[in-house]
């Protein structure tokens, strides 16, 4: 049964560089993102615009946090600010490690969970996305899934939302994610916060957004050899430095809107995410450099991907 659409005023998102919005790139600001919770949040804006209501939104995430972190700190500055609608999606990072206790991890969650809706504040959770459908991702895809099925266990059991990206089937294909493999693109934040709407019972009609884009031409082996050193290079060798180091891209980064205010409503969600608001965001260039570095890894890389996550 689709929920009941209702008005928020002050929407707090809190968790780690999905929220952050990586990688969906700010056209203002070189180290920022924009991200699907900035979109939603425009959008609610559109929608209490529309109503001559008020609309403020903060944004507390930040890239590389651990579960704790979020329902630590983040959850506490988030409370202070008295919101009506508070997101929070993590847990993800602690899935990357392979002796996460997941157990540890849901109690953890369905406490931070209580805190918000004790305050009669609402909650939107998100599942994990499906790592299986790309090669180096399978080795965590176990511990995802579990933790998949606690979010819908902690979000039945104390009536939350869920934003449901494990069965956005649309979002696995390469040109919904960043050249890192990891984090989202443009078009797949677009697609996340369209999903987001949904959930929230602001969206009806045909689920646009679920349809998967047409086909992509082929990868030559040139541009797929190419494609994994670039990526190797650029982003799996220097994760692993960090993790070696025990450090995190997230250190002595800030909130990039720690308070809550105004948004514009130019962000807001497009109505079909193929048209024109969307894909003039992928440049002719952007789309090639995605399509060559987000692509599927090789056999040969799933190897090493792998045996480097599990040691580290």
């Amino acid at each position: 049964m689709r929920p009941q659409p209702r008005r928020w005023q002050r929407y707090v998102a809190i968790g780690d560089s999905f929220t952050e919005g990586m990688v969906d790139a700010s056209p203002t600001d070189d180290d920022a993102y924009v991200g699907w919770a900035d979109r939603l949040a425009a959008f609610l804006a559109r929608e209490n615009d529309s109503q001559h209501m008020e609309f403020g939104y903060a944004n507390l995430a930040i890239r590389g946090k651990l579960l704790a972190d979020v329902t630590g700190r983040q959850l506490d500055d988030a409370l202070a600010l008295q919101p009506d609608l508070v997101s929070i999606v993590a847990g993800g990072n602690d899935c990357l490690r392979p002796q996460a206790d997941l157990d540890a991890l849901a109690d953890d969650l369905e406490r931070a969970v209580v805190r918000i809706r004790e305050t009669g504040a609402d909650v939107l959770m998100a599942t994990s996305c499906d790592p299986t459908w790309a090669p180096f991702l399978k080795v965590i895809g176990r511990r995802v899934a579990i933790h998949t099925a606690n979010v819908w266990g902690i979000a039945a059991r104390h009536d939350a939302f869920v934003l449901d990206t494990w069965t956005l089937r649309s979002l696995r294909d390469v040109r919904m994610w960043g050249p890192d493999r990891l984090h989202l693109s443009t078009l797949g934040h677009q697609r996340v916060a369209a999903q987001a709407a949904w959930t929230l019972g602001l969206r009806d009609g045909d689920r646009d957004w679920a349809v998967p884009l047409p086909p992509a031409p082929p990868l030559t082996r040139l541009e797929a050899a190419q494609g994994h050193a670039a990526w190797a290079r650029t982003h799996l060798a220097p994760w692993i430095e960090r993790r070696l180091k025990h450090q995190s891209s997230g250190d002595h980064r800030l909130a990039k809107r720690p308070e809550l205010s105004p948004v514009s409503v130019d962000d807001a969600i497009p109505h079909d995410p193929e048209d024109s608001a969307a894909t003039d965001r992928l440049n002719s260039d952007q789309f090639s450099s995605a399509r060559t570095a987000a692509m599927k890894a090789s056999t040969s890389d799933s190897v090493v991907s792998n045996e480097h996550i599990q040691r580290t």
